[in-house]
């Protein structure tokens, strides 16, 4: 039985070296433009027509923008407007690597720390720059609420500021360890049913339920992703 370990190792397709930096084009980068080729077909395609009475592909597209939209509106207001695309892109790419990772034999990119790492870097660069951009050096305040007595600010001000910088690695570490996990397990019980012959009905059966658990998941985590850096971003525009 392969390793169920096995399913997260990069594999390069083709090698590029520049210096001593590795930039070869691997498997868990094909998956990326997969992704990025599958959202643009999805959305191009199911707003082509722009039909006043949506058909199927249309009323899924128009849903996936209603739903981000509305996350936004309700975590950081008005302002959030313009972020909306960046919000929405961050959503349906690790919507669809999760859902991609799911497909036998496809390779999940969500479930390597350096990709999930990379986009929380993304989010905490970008929503600190704005912080400073709209606040100044006022920003620095968040690490000490108004209001907050003189005594308690020795202790509460190295707190807020590591609760603030370990951001990205909750933030990476919470995608990284579910899809990770829950690909495991989806292995584990797939190499039991060719194991046990007949008896492998059981775990079968385990497979489909896991399955769709693991596409809730998904979503779910894309869903959170979104949700949590739309908080820091509005932390960024609005401070406590």
């Amino acid at each position: 039985m392969a390793s169920p370990i096995e399913q997260f190792k990069i594999d390069r397709i083709v090698e590029v070296n520049l210096g001593n930096v590795d930039t070869s084009f691997t498997n868990s980068s094909l998956f990326m433009v997969i992704a990025v080729g599958a959202i643009t077909a999805f959305l191009v395609g199911a707003t082509r027509e722009k039909s006043l009475i949506p058909g199927r592909w249309q009323s899924m597209a128009e849903l996936a923008y209603e739903f981000v939209a509305n996350t936004v509106r309700t975590n950081v207001g008005t302002e959030g407007r313009k972020y909306l695309p960046f919000i929405f892109s961050l959503f349906m790419f690790i919507l669809f690597g999760n859902m991609l990772g799911i497909i036998p034999y496809s390779f999940t990119f969500t479930s390597h720390l350096a990709v999930t790492l990379g986009m929380a870097l993304v989010v905490f660069i970008g929503t600190t720059i704005i912080g400073f951009a709209k606040h100044g050096l006022h920003f620095f305040s968040f690490f000490l609420p108004h209001g907050t007595p003189w005594f308690i600010a020795p202790i509460l001000v190295p707190i807020e500021v590591l609760s603030y910088f370990t951001r990205p690695i909750s933030l990476s570490l919470r995608l990284f360890a579910n899809m990770t996990a829950g690909h495991t397990l989806l292995k584990v019980f797939a190499g039991f049913v060719a194991a046990m012959g007949l008896a492998g009905i059981v775990p079968l059966l385990a497979v489909i339920g896991l399955t769709g658990l693991e596409m809730l998941v998904a979503f779910l985590q894309a869903y959170v992703f979104a949700v949590l850096s739309c908080i820091y971003l509005n932390d960024a525009l609005h401070m406590h």
